[in-house]
């Protein structure tokens, strides 16, 4: 349609008949003189609405999923964030319990032995000073540990110090070919010298090559002058294997340490020996013994050996 003045009259008078129908509608409530053109336009023009619709709500439900597939990675991944942070936090928590129970472990055989310890933990573990089994510790010097302190932690004796510096001290545990301590066995008294053998038990050449030794006998630290480089009464671990002696002036033993050397973590230095030999007060109880169940078996006499009985009691 062209711009026209009679263009603009058409356009101005459907423009106040618009205006004026509106009024009349409102004005009429529910009664408004427009309601039936109003529906006849509804049916009219109402499924060409839900056709748009249908056509319409898939994009817009798409979109939405699309925004809510958004939502809901930003919320898993926030969850994921959440629980990687409580199993975080967890592990720490399972890790102090159990440092906190090895310290607690630690604690009491220094209490039992009567030792003065200066507690530490292992930062490092390797061949620092050429040896093959050593630990570095957190103490040092400056914390009072001095060369040739004895080692040890809950389970007992770990090794010795054999480096210091200010702050850190190196260790040479005791399951190490160069590590040698004097024992004695619990009970019998029994002197030997037990040398490690790296991940195998500890050889120990017992003095008295007539010794009566058993399987599941428990060795402690004899002790050395002036409590250098051991303190006494350390438990070193059970015997495990007894070699036959020979009639040799020696015999030898094997014994499983009771230290775990590849778990160490919270440790103790003895910074001050006990004034009296604590003997056997440090090891652990001994395990009780399993008892060995008892069969008793009845015999029932058959039927047949029950007539035999009759038949001989009637003769």
């Amino acid at each position: 349609m062209r711009d026209t003045r009679e263009s603009r009259l058409l356009l101005v008078l459907l423009i106040a008949i618009a205006f004026a129908l509106i009024t009349v509608d409102i004005r009429g409530g529910e009664d408004s003189p427009v309601d039936g053109a109003r529906q006849a336009a509804a049916t009219v023009f109402g499924p060409i609405e839900n056709g748009v619709a249908s056509a319409v709500d898939p994009v817009g439900n798409a979109i939405a999923a699309v925004r809510d597939s958004g939502d809901r990675h930003d919320r898993i991944a926030q969850l994921e964030h959440d629980n990687a942070a409580l199993k975080a936090k967890l592990g720490s928590d399972d890790r102090n319990r159990s440092r906190l129970k090895q310290l607690d472990s630690m604690l009491k055989t220094a209490g039992a032995g009567q030792y003065g310890i200066k507690g530490a933990e292992v930062i490092a573990i390797g061949a620092a000073q050429g040896f093959s089994w050593t630990v570095t510790i957190d103490v040092g010097a400056n914390d009072g540990v001095t060369r040739d302190m004895t080692v040890l932690n809950g389970e007992g004796l770990v090794g010795r110090i054999t480096t210091v510096g200010p702050n850190t001290a190196t260790v040479l545990l005791a399951n190490d070919p160069d590590f040698t301590v004097g024992t004695r066995m619990e009970s019998t008294d029994e002197l030997g010298f037990a040398s490690g053998q790296g991940d195998r038990p500890l050889r120990v050449e017992m003095l008295n090559g007539k010794a009566k030794i058993k399987k599941g006998d428990r060795l402690v630290t004899f002790g050395s002058q002036a409590d250098k480089p051991f303190v006494p009464g350390v438990p070193v671990g059970v015997v495990s294997r007894v070699d036959p002696s020979g009639g040799d002036l020696t015999r030898t033993i094997y014994v499983t340490p009771y230290v775990s050397f590849s778990k160490l973590d919270i440790v103790g230095v003895v910074v001050e020996a006990p004034r009296t030999d604590p003997r056997d007060e440090v090891l652990p109880p001994k395990p009780k013994p399993t008892p060995t169940p008892t069969v008793t078996v009845t015999v029932t006499p058959s039927s047949e050996s029950l007539s035999e009985d009759d038949e001989q009691q009637e003769r």
